[in-house]
This record gives C-alpha cells, sequence and structure tokens, in this order.
C-alpha cells in the first residue's frame, strides 16, 4: 500500500514545511506570499505552501510510472487544526461520500435495522412460504379447526420426514459401535508395529506419535467407507429438522400477523384456554408443558449413556439449559407457534420410545446388544436416578 508517509520515507516526495492553510477554513483569500495547493487526488486537505514550488502526488506517480491511487489516502505526519495527528495509510469504508471526505458505512440504519433485514428476509425467503401454503393446505383439506390442524401437520412432518431420518441415525450408529471392538484390535497392532519401526529408523517418541495417530486415522477412514457409516451421516437428522422447524415456526408466524389474510381464522381457530392462536399463552401452561417435554427428552437421552464423556455431558447440560429457556420464549410468540413447539416436542419422545422397541430394531436389522425389555429397563433406570 502505497502512502503519502512512504513516499517521505524513500525520498520519492519532498516536502518543505508545511501547515493547514487556515483560508480553506475561513473561505478567505490567502495572505499575500502564500500560495494554496490542493491535490489532485480525492479527499487530500489543502495545504498552505510558503512560496515554494512543489510537485503534486499525482505528478510525482505519474513520472515514477505508478496510477493515482483510486481510494482515499491520509497524510502522514501533518496534523489537524486542533492538533491531533491523523491516520496514517488507512482508506475509509464503502458508502457515500460526507462533506468532511470520510465516507459513511454503508446501511446506516445501525445494528437494529440489520437484525430486522435479515429477520424480515428469513420470514420472507422459499421455505416459509412453502409451510405456509402446506400448513394452509392441510388445514383447508381437512377441515379441521386451526388448533387440530397444526397438530396434525406436525404429526405429519415428524412421522414422514424425521422418523426415516431418526431411525437411518440409528442405523448409522449402531454400524459405528460394531467397528469399535475392531478398531481396537486394529490400533494395538498398529501400535506394536510403529513402536518396531520407530525402533529401525530411530523415530523420537513425538515422530512415532505421529506416525500412530496417522495410520490410525487412515485406517478408521477405510473402515468407515467399508461399511458405509462415517459418521457425519448421523447429522443428517440435525440438518433437516432445524431447518424444517425454523421454517415451520415462521409459517406460523407470518400467519398470525395482523396483515395475514388468515388471521381472522387463526383468532376463532384455538381450543381451551389459548382460544386465539394469534395471542401469547398468558397462563404459561403451553410454555411450561413446552419445557418439561424437552426435558423429559433429554432425560431419556442422557440415560442412554451409562458412563458418559466431558463432552456429552456438557451438550446434555446445554440442552437442559436451552429447554429452560423455551419456557419464556414461548409465552412471549403467538400461541399457534407455542402449541407446533409443544406439539413437536410431544411426537419427538414419542418416536423416541418407538425407536427402543425390540420389533424396530429387528426391522432396522441392528447388530448391536438392546435390551429385550427396554421400557421397563427405562423406568427403573429413571426411578433409580431421580426418585430416590
Amino acid at each position: 500500500m502505497l502512502t503519502v508517509g512512504s513516499l517521505l520515507r524513500f525520498g520519492i516526495l519532498q516536502l518543505p514545511v508545511q501547515r493547514i492553510c487556515p483560508a480553506v477554513f475561513n473561505r478567505k483569500s490567502p495572505l499575500p506570499g502564500h500560495t494554496c495547493s490542493a491535490p489532485r487526488s480525492g479527499g487530500l486537505s489543502a495545504v498552505c505552501y510558503h512560496m515554494l514550488p512543489i510537485r503534486t502526488l499525482s505528478d510525482v506517480l505519474t513520472r515514477s510510472g505508478l496510477r493515482t491511487p483510486l481510494n482515499v489516502w491520509t497524510l502522514s505526519g501533518l496534523r489537524t487544526p486542533s492538533g491531533v495527528r491523523t491516520l496514517s495509510g488507512l482508506r475509509t469504508l464503502s458508502g457515500p461520500w460526507t462533506s468532511s471526505g470520510v465516507r459513511r458505512l454503508s446501511g446506516g440504519g445501525g445494528d437494529g435495522a440489520g437484525e430486522a433485514g435479515w429477520y424480515n428476509n428469513l420470514s420472507d425467503s422459499a421455505p416459509v412460504h412453502l409451510c405456509e401454503h402446506f400448513l394452509v393446505s392441510v388445514q383447508q383439506v381437512s377441515g379441521l379447526p386451526w388448533w387440530l390442524s397444526i397438530v396434525m401437520s406436525t404429526l405429519c412432518v415428524r412421522t414422514l420426514i424425521t422418523l426415516p431420518l431418526a431411525a437411518y441415525q440409528m442405523v448409522i450408529i449402531a454400524k459405528v459401535e460394531v467397528l469399535q471392538v475392531e478398531i481396537s484390535e486394529l490400533a494395538k497392532r498398529l501400535r506394536y508395529e510403529v513402536s518396531v519401526r520407530a525402533l529401525e529408523r530411530g523415530w523420537t517418541e513425538k515422530q512415532s506419535r505421529f506416525q500412530f495417530q496417522k495410520n490410525l486415522r487412515r485406517i478408521v477412514s477405510q473402515l468407515y467407507v467399508r461399511d458405509n457409516c462415517h459418521p457425519f451421516k448421523a447429522s443428517l437428522l440435525v440438518w433437516v429438522q432445524l431447518p424444517l422447524w425454523i421454517s415451520l415456526s415462521l409459517a406460523l408466524r407470518n400467519l398470525s400477523l395482523d396483515q395475514s389474510a388468515l388471521q381472522s381464522n387463526l383468532k376463532a381457530g384455538g381450543v381451551l384456554w389459548f382460544s386465539d392462536l394469534t395471542l401469547p399463552d398468558s397462563t404459561w401452561i403451553l410454555p411450561v408443558c413446552l419445557g418439561l417435554t424437552n426435558l423429559l427428552v433429554v432425560e431419556v437421552f442422557s440415560l442412554q449413556r451409562v458412563n458418559p464423556s466431558r463432552v456429552q455431558r456438557f451438550v446434555t447440560n446445554s440442552i437442559r439449559a436451552f429447554s429452560v429457556l423455551m419456557v419464556p420464549i414461548a409465552a412471549s410468540v403467538p400461541s399457534s407457534m407455542a402449541l407446533y413447539w409443544f406439539s413437536s416436542s410431544l411426537v419427538g419422545f414419542s418416536h423416541n420410545l418407538l425407536l427402543r422397541s425390540p420389533a424396530i430394531h429387528k426391522i432396522l436389522k441392528l447388530k448391536t446388544q438392546r435390551s429385550e425389555a427396554p421400557y421397563r429397563d427405562l423406568l427403573t433406570a429413571f426411578v433409580s436416578k431421580y426418585c430416590k
């Protein structure tokens, strides 16, 4: 980056003693014996030179074979009228030019406007509109009230989309668990071979450890490819379920707005204590039921792990905290969204129990050892952990 300061240091540009001309700020004619010159490159303040001829920056750069910069370059070593030094060699951010020669930040709406912008763009995205069309179509075809239509739509989506993905996740995890025995045996043999090779070639302990980890990763990758069970495939459920959950939530939020054509139908589409689906649940019954259901799902998952690692404990505690945080959030959104969240959690919990069935394990041909009475074992573990 070429600045005036660097030209001065390398001797390309020789400036005499200079100061800011008062005529520039007072809009008066210069004093006798003074010459005011404003360089042609944009953004440079006019500088007063005392009767000494000098080439402008554009002339110096042109004669040196360099092109004049398009950006704004600040002067190095000059002082402003207030005595504060200016920054050297910095370009201003993109945006409209101000009267002082510095360009403003683009998107001058502030942080609030930026946040509202991305939220409005997300609410107006194609997946959200597709979910809106799906919800309206289910209600119009079935003729059910809106609260029951939301529950049925949630059941259909979770059963037809997320349940198969959850079953596929179980298959991948079961294959990975079966491979752990083989990986342990191969790791022992590999450690012995690396130790022998280290004695032959005089490797240090660090080099031996590097060779062991490198070859072990290669062997594990080959085993994953052989059995088609890369652990990343087990996360496919999250990558599908999370965007779907967000899209359906924003779709219900859009349908509950005042400018929505179906807003009047949602006002009268509730039941019991949440008769108006466009308003938050003032009784907090739906939010509390949502939080308890989410915590129950978390605890059922945690009971599956006998000796959880530190990372697993951290993830479990984070999900517990998020489940509690969802309670006040659900109390501040329309009841249609809270009803969808509660229905989704309840259906997910039932699917989790269904996938524990020995009959499902036989259908999926899982090779891992499973209990013949999973529900009794789950109840026993739950009682022993929380009811003692």
